[in-house]
């Protein structure tokens, strides 16, 4: 696994997220949002610069700061009881206290009242100045129980020297969004290994079924361990690997390392019958233009594989969109009071008029799911795979803390173009078309065929 803000396989809701701004060489402290962070206590802001790379520790005030921060700019912040959120932020908070063998005698939820500020008054004079790495899991757990799979608080790091690292095991057959998919059916197995990592040198290939991971089974019965996410995302793990092809049984150790630099890029080819082939990795900055560009000598169809695409931007979405069709709603935007505002085409793309089937899996989530929803209800193609994941709950805005850590908030919800729920729910497709391991590991593609097939 790679171990970035969003992971590669089990954070796909990342996408049609506010990305964070990245550091730049003009980058100084004195930038609004570092001049926000250096004010203990008071509100979060909007983030418009990188975080600082040096900050205050967690402080009961960096805690009221996120709980506020909730209340005022959450989508349903307005309607959230505040004795829920400071309930949720008092079990994470005594959670990591015992986990520490620090737990603390008479701390408990006080009466709360369901008033915001005499609820917080209360809430401090139980917990007085806090433990920092127990106030930080507090915000994460108050963060968590919001159920919102574009909410997250998340502390910037420093990319580590030499590039990134992890077991390069970058996809897995069950991944949807954060979390592992509780419809996966048996077997587990995996779907991406990066070349050069150590699951390439290892010999793990795609197709691989994981029969347990550090002598947990992948599955109790039919339904998927859940505790298996945070073995893949540890620092080693222990994998028992059967080959699909051979039979052969084997366990592997893998232990983190360098796994380079990857690439975003587009990549495309010419298939059978003059169909030209796209994949599209996400929906990063520059990725519809790229797919335009591949497509621009197309002449008969095309096939855009969004399998495994995790989302991005969704401008690139209305853009690439736009060379499809005109004139058209692909999503709503909806504030919690008030009419919804449609995004459409960007009919400043020229058409490129083609037939276009596109493929989907679990894996496709947030702005991916918004490009396959806009596919499905204006008519302009045809789903094929799996349905998507079901990660789609709105587009999120970054909040600076008083510690240096991001607080992503969803202010609007998302809706289809048919003013249709996705998010928890998913993309269905019109032609049902499963990748099976053994499928990986023998090189077929049964989705691609029944796309070539179609046209």
């Amino acid at each position: 696994m790679i171990r970035t803000v969003c992971s590669a396989v089990l954070a796909t809701a990342c996408a049609l997220t506010a990305t964070v701004p990245a550091p730049t060489a003009a980058t100084t402290t004195t930038t609004p949002a570092a001049t926000a962070a250096a004010s203990p206590g008071g509100a979060c802001a909007r983030l418009t610069a990188p975080p600082p790379e040096s900050a205050p520790p967690t402080t009961v005030d960096t805690l009221r700061q996120a709980y506020e921060c909730v209340l005022d700019n959450y989508y349903s912040g307005p309607a959230l009881d505040p004795k829920v959120l400071l309930r949720d932020a008092l079990a994470a908070y005594t959670q990591e206290l015992m986990r520490r063998g620090a737990d603390a005698a008479g701390l408990g939820l006080p009466a709360l009242t369901g008033n915001r500020d005499a609820d917080w008054a209360a809430f401090a004079g139980v917990i007085g100045a806090g433990h920092p790495d127990a106030l930080r899991a507090a915000i994460t757990g108050m963060v968590a129980g919001l159920h919102d799979n574009h909410a997250r608080v998340m502390r910037p790091t420093p990319p580590p020297e030499g590039g990134p690292t992890g077991t390069g095991i970058a996809g897995l057959s069950a991944a949807q969004g954060p979390q592992l998919d509780p419809a996966a059916r048996p077997p587990l197995f995996v779907t991406r290994v990066l070349p050069r990592s150590p699951a390439d040198r290892a010999g793990v290939r795609p197709g691989d079924i994981v029969v347990e991971v550090d002598g947990m089974p992948a599955f109790f019965g039919d339904k998927v361990n859940q505790s298996l996410v945070e073995a893949f995302t540890s620092d080693t793990v222990r994998l028992t690997l059967k080959r699909p092809t051979t039979g052969r049984v084997r366990t592997v150790k893998l232990t983190a390392g360098p796994v380079g630099e990857q690439e975003r890029a587009v990549t495309s080819k010419t298939l059978p019958g003059g169909v030209t082939y796209v994949k599209v990795p996400g929906f990063f900055e520059g990725a519809a233009d790229q797919v335009i560009a591949k497509l621009k000598g197309a002449t008969k169809a095309a096939v855009i594989d969004l399998r495994g695409n995790g989302g991005g931007s969704p401008r690139e979405v209305t853009r690439l969109l736009g060379a499809f069709a005109h004139g058209k709603v692909t999503s709503y935007f909806c504030p919690p009071k008030g009419e919804c505002a449609p995004n459409r085409t960007d009919d400043t793309v020229p058409l490129l008029g083609l037939r276009l089937v596109v493929l989907t899996d679990r894996a496709c989530a947030s702005a991916c799911e918004d490009f396959s929803a806009a596919v499905k209800d204006n008519g302009l193609g045809t789903l094929v795979g799996t349905r998507t994941a079901g990660a789609i709950s709105g587009p999120s805005e970054p909040y600076l803390l008083d510690d240096g850590s991001v607080l992503l908030l969803p202010k609007v919800r998302h809706l289809g173009p048919a003013r249709e729920t996705i998010d928890t729910i998913g993309v269905p497709v019109d032609h049902y078309a499963p990748m099976t391991a053994l499928d990986l590991a023998k090189g077929s593609d049964p989705g691609l065929a029944k796309a070539l097939g179609l046209l």
